[in-house]
């Protein structure tokens, strides 16, 4: 059975949001982008889907948490060297984001976190070599 992870997340400025994370260097499928939705791809089978407030409150019965004020997710991703996590975690810095917590350098993971354009929480990690 195939198994694919859509993550979705409501944010003010699709556009905006869309450059940021362009930056950090994500690309979109355009399947799945229009006005109010864009379908950043993550890994072979993880997408997050950005999508404007409006649209993402037709999904849910309960209020759109404001991501600023208030930790809904922590989107953890996976990546191959700690060299990856630091150039996409410095782009997010140079492109806007806030940083959140201080690098950890414990094993097993090399983690850096910060908060994006809307104040999600976002976690890039990679496995340390063990000796």
């Amino acid at each position: 059975m195939a198994t694919k992870l859509f993550v979705n997340l409501p944010v003010r400025d699709l556009e905006r949001t869309m450059a940021f994370f362009r930056a950090l260097g994500f690309t979109f499928d355009p399947r799945y982008t229009d006005d109010r939705a864009a379908c950043m791809m993550v890994g072979e089978d993880s997408y997050a889907m950005l999508l404007t407030e409006a649209y993402f409150a037709r999904f849910t019965d309960r209020p759109v948490a404001d991501a600023s004020r208030a930790t809904e997710v922590i989107v953890a991703v996976l990546r191959d060297s700690r060299e990856d996590v630091d150039r996409i975690s410095d782009a997010a810095l140079a492109a806007g984001a806030a940083p959140s917590h201080r690098t950890a350098d414990a094993s097993p993971m090399y983690t850096r976190s910060f908060h994006d354009l809307d104040g999600h929480h976002w976690e890039f990690f990679a496995p340390v070599p063990q000796e």
